[in-house]
């Protein structure tokens, strides 16, 4: 774990957060009065099962959705009062976003999966060295349809990583993906991530693989209903 600065603000706060969803006549509570505090600088894991609210959670850090009440803080910033034009800002310059579903554009290379999203931050120069960085290298000009499941979240991970991020939100990463290619996939997560100062927020059902957490957040009915310290363990020493 990176040793946090003194001065460094928390990762992200959450005070009596809530996130509703009109569903015909009922109302469906997905969060309901999280409070939250996570340090900069940690691989933090949202552990629960299906419908426990973890994606809603990230979906909310992400600045993709918008909470009904409360508050949130992301690095001391309060996405609350932003706009569209704030968050679409937040997003591209601050989150980057892995998700179960690799979202690679089809007629693109995976170098040019990367690129894509490195020229909409300024970090172009940085994509070859983006896919070298998750093992890739001599598979740059392969297209998605060319790649194995694996090695396609490798692109995904290399195209959240080029933005250099404050902040990276994985929901499910491995989700669809087979235990050892998973296992595999994390450990690059795991190590690009642990070299970057940056700070992690993993979404997972799998109690396994919330071991690699330095911090375990369990949440169940849109609530949280505990946070302790994880194991540390890197992907590679996790076994089923």
């Amino acid at each position: 774990m990176q040793e946090r600065r003194q001065d460094e603000p928390d990762a992200l706060v959450s005070r009596d957060l809530w996130k509703q969803y009109p569903m015909g006549d009922v109302t469906v509570d997905a969060l309901r009065g999280v409070n939250l505090r996570l340090p900069a600088g940690q691989f933090v894991v949202l552990l629960g099962p299906s419908g426990s609210g973890k994606t809603t959670l990230l979906n909310l850090a992400g600045g993709l959705d918008a909470a009904t009440k409360g508050e949130l803080a992301v690095f001391g910033r309060a996405l609350n009062g932003m706009n569209e034009a704030q968050l679409t800002a937040y997003r591209r310059e601050t989150v980057g976003f892995v998700f179960q579903m690799f979202n690679l554009v089809p007629t693109l290379t995976a170098l040019e999966n990367v690129r894509l999203v490195a020229q909409l931050v300024g970090t172009d120069h940085l994509a070859d060295q983006a896919i070298a960085d998750v093992g890739l290298a001599d598979r740059a000009g392969n297209l998605p349809s060319q790649l194995s499941g694996g090695e396609q979240q490798r692109v995904a991970i290399a195209r959240a990583l080029v933005k250099q991020p404050d902040l990276l939100l994985a929901d499910e990463p491995t989700g669809a993906l087979d235990f050892e290619t998973g296992r595999q996939v994390l450990s690059v997560l795991w190590q690009q991530t642990r070299s970057r100062r940056m700070t992690v927020i993993m979404v997972t059902h799998n109690t396994i693989l919330a071991r690699m957490g330095d911090t375990v957040v369990r949440l169940r009915s849109g609530q949280v209903v505990g946070t302790e310290p994880g194991e540390a363990i890197p992907p590679s020493q996790i076994t089923p």
